[in-house]
């Protein structure tokens, strides 16, 4: 590859399993069903079953807005991120050179660089396609509140398949809307790359393990299950007094 060396190979392959890895890890892989990710997807799961159980939906379609606020403020912000990675190639010579004075920076020709700024940019775009559609599902979503039938005269099975579309809708929305937010981290381990392929590597590993410990060992995940513990505590102190 013309400009990079084989410990930049060595560097974005390892950052490119990462990724893979991080996305097996959370969705796919047998420990996901622990994940902060799904577990929210539960509660979604929940809040359509309350929802349906409302006649007056007005809180359910504000709590909604403020997921669509949220995704096109995101979205956004991919937009504005992309055009400050593309203006960095109208001043590739001087940018080349500062980095090549820093003293933990690693020389780097012209090729290379617009290759690095090129491969941000495309990290960005994947995150705005990515928060796009989220938005676009979560637009999906309110129509799908809007369609839910009343909650004291309606079809069992005609609200059952309601629930469960409105259900899948919603967890659809926020799984593209973490692959967007996982795109913004990664892009973090990315710029390490522009210091050299060794601080490439080392950022690659701190947002992984920063992002592993956020699903599985933060206090928002630990919420969870200090709350499963109390259910199971109160459950087993009630059969004990019966």
């Amino acid at each position: 590859m013309i400009g990079f060396g084989t410990f930049d190979i060595v560097g974005f392959a390892f950052f490119v399993a990462s990724w893979i890895g991080y996305h097996f890890a959370v969705e796919l892989g047998p420990h996901a069903a622990k994940s902060l990710n799904m577990r929210m997807n539960l509660r979604r799961a929940r809040w359509v079953r309350e929802a349906m159980g409302r006649d007056n939906r007005i809180v359910d379609t504000q709590v909604m807005n403020g997921l669509q606020n949220g995704t096109a403020f995101f979205a956004s912000t991919s937009l504005i991120a992309i055009g400050g990675s593309l203006s960095l190639l109208q001043s590739t010579d001087r940018v080349v050179a500062l980095f090549a004075d820093l003293p933990f920076g690693t020389p780097t020709n012209r090729a290379a660089w617009e290759m690095k700024v090129i491969g941000l940019a495309v990290i960005f775009g994947y995150a705005f396609f990515k928060f796009a559609w989220a938005y676009r599902l979560f637009n999906y979503c309110v129509i799908l509140i809007g369609a839910l039938p009343p909650a004291k005269s309606h079809d069992e099975r005609d609200a059952a398949r309601a629930v469960h579309e409105m259900t899948e809708m919603n967890i659809a929305a926020g799984r593209h809307f973490n692959r967007g937010q996982r795109a913004f981290f990664f892009a973090l381990a990315y710029m390490g790359w522009f210091l050299g392929p060794a601080t490439f590597m080392i950022f690659t590993a701190a947002v992984l393990i920063a992002m592993y410990r956020r699903q599985f060992a933060s206090d928002a995940a630990r919420v969870f299950s200090y709350a499963n513990a109390l259910i199971d505590h109160a459950a087993a102190r009630k059969a004990s007094d019966e």
